[in-house]
């Protein structure tokens, strides 16, 4: 994982996406069988014990105003995973994914500065809408409780962009992502404990494969990312997700893709595009300064 500093910080940001995208399509196989909140549980315990013990993440050294980052990083991860797993167990994942992916979206369009950035922000979010489908589905029919889960968890996004960069600043190497993945665990696990009457064999293995796609590979790519990148283009690629989303509802969950689906999934990739062809690393002076 360490060699994954010298990769440009676009390249680890679209192999998390990828990742979590496959992982939250596996994800939807779990959550009818054991709950939202058993199917987090798993998820979380499992990439936590891995990732600690990997780490080992040092505990000593730390001033306050860094453990309130850590602190504050942790909890946005587990009501993050909480709220949108929630989400999926009332919508398909590429609407779920659209609409959690307002939360970065806002926050990217605050923290542009350039008119290339608006530009590309204005593009993702169209295509955001075209493929959620939200223009031919009456207001009615709309499942208003997935929904409302899919926007917590849009806003925990944000929050999790925003305390993934100043935890990634703040603790050397992954240290401060475990931590984190601690305080999100103990966060949930007593609401998932209560929901799993049993720790089957097909369970286990299915969580640990959320574990990996969704929690361990995406999260330590974000946050390597993140120390070379700006929040605000992190945003915007992360415009990728309900194209991704799609694509693994088709091949995982043989949910089809309609025409202006596509169209949507070709706006949101080519404003991506039109980030990445920018300067999108940070300057040496500015990361030393983070």
């Amino acid at each position: 994982m360490l060699s994954a500093v010298r990769v440009p910080a676009p390249l680890l940001v679209l192999a998390g996406i990828v990742s979590v995208q496959f992982g939250g399509a596996l994800a939807a196989t779990l959550i009818p069988v054991i709950g939202a909140a058993g199917s987090v549980t798993m998820r979380l315990l499992f990439a936590t014990v891995i990732l600690v013990a990997i780490i080992r993440p040092r505990v000593r050294g730390y001033s306050r105003a860094d453990w309130a980052t850590v602190l504050c990083f942790g909890l946005a991860l587990g009501l993050m995973n909480f709220t949108f797993y929630g989400s999926l167990a009332h919508l398909p994942i590429g609407v779920a994914v659209t609409i959690e992916f307002l939360g970065p979206l806002a926050l990217a369009t605050v923290l542009s500065r350039r008119p290339r950035d608006l530009i590309a922000v204005v593009a993702a979010g169209t295509g955001v809408v075209l493929i959620s489908e939200a223009l031919h589905v009456p207001l009615a029919e709309l499942n208003w409780t997935g929904i409302g889960l899919a926007l917590a968890a849009g806003a925990c996004w944000a929050a999790y962009i925003i305390f993934s960069g100043r935890t990634g600043a703040a603790f050397p190497k992954l240290d401060g992502l475990a931590i984190a993945m601690v305080v999100a665990s103990a966060l949930v696990t007593p609401f998932g404990v209560l929901t799993i009457d049993e720790w089957t064999t097909p369970w286990l293995a299915k969580g640990l494969g959320i574990a990996v796609l969704s929690s361990l590979l995406p999260y330590s790519l974000e946050l390597l990312a993140l120390r070379r990148m700006r929040a605000a283009v992190f945003g915007i690629l992360l415009s990728l997700e309900p194209a991704f989303a799609a694509l693994a509802g088709l091949i995982v969950l043989d949910q089809r893709l309609h025409t202006l689906q596509l169209v949507g999934m070709a706006l949101v990739v080519g404003a991506s595009i039109l980030i990445m062809g920018g300067n999108a690393e940070k300057d040496p002076a500015e990361a030393a300064a983070t």
